[in-house]
């Protein structure tokens, strides 16, 4: 006789989320000291560095959306992220010695943004739908956070590219 199960619903699916969010900020925790200090540019480094405060601050927000819908904060391995720090790992031992560090760090920084503002407006699109209220809250303002961080990266990349071309040219 065969069981049937009934079909996950978007609530297991949004923790699920949850959990694999919750585990890629942790990541990104121990990523970004890694990326402040292999930084040559000063500005780039301060930038590494207070992401680094602003993303404890986003874990925290995680576990009150857990609380809210009356779960424990739990991490789930989320692979993406390994694999996106991972890239990120390979840019400061490739360039360590290069004019072109920052700009790959810079663009390393931006794939983990742009993963991460992918995850929270989908969380946030499922907290409304969910009508959890209040971690729509929390998830908008960490995904504000993510968009102003991703254009402060944009900023700070011209400078990165124009110093890795100059001296290219330069050699």
């Amino acid at each position: 006789m065969a069981t049937t199960t009934s079909p996950k619903p978007l609530d297991e699916l949004f923790h699920d989320m949850l959990k694999d969010v919750y585990y890629a900020e942790k990541q990104i925790l121990k990523a970004l000291p890694k990326m402040a200090k292999a930084a040559k540019s000063p500005e780039l480094k301060k930038a590494f560095e207070a992401h680094k405060a602003e993303t404890a601050e986003q874990v925290e927000r995680l576990s009150q959306v857990f609380e809210l819908i009356g779960k424990a904060p739990r991490a789930k391995t989320c692979d993406a992220i390994l694999g996106i720090l991972k890239e990120g790992e390979a840019v400061m031992e490739d360039y360590g010695d290069s004019p072109a560090l920052d700009a790959g760090l810079v663009a390393s920084a931006q794939a983990v943004e742009h993963y991460e503002m992918a995850r929270y407006g989908t969380l946030k699109a499922w907290a409304t739908q969910l009508g959890h209220k209040d971690a729509v809250t929390l998830l908008d303002e960490t995904l504000a956070e993510e968009t102003k961080t991703d254009k402060m990266l944009t900023q700070l990349g011209g400078p990165a590219n124009s110093a890795a071309v100059a001296v290219a040219k330069a050699a």
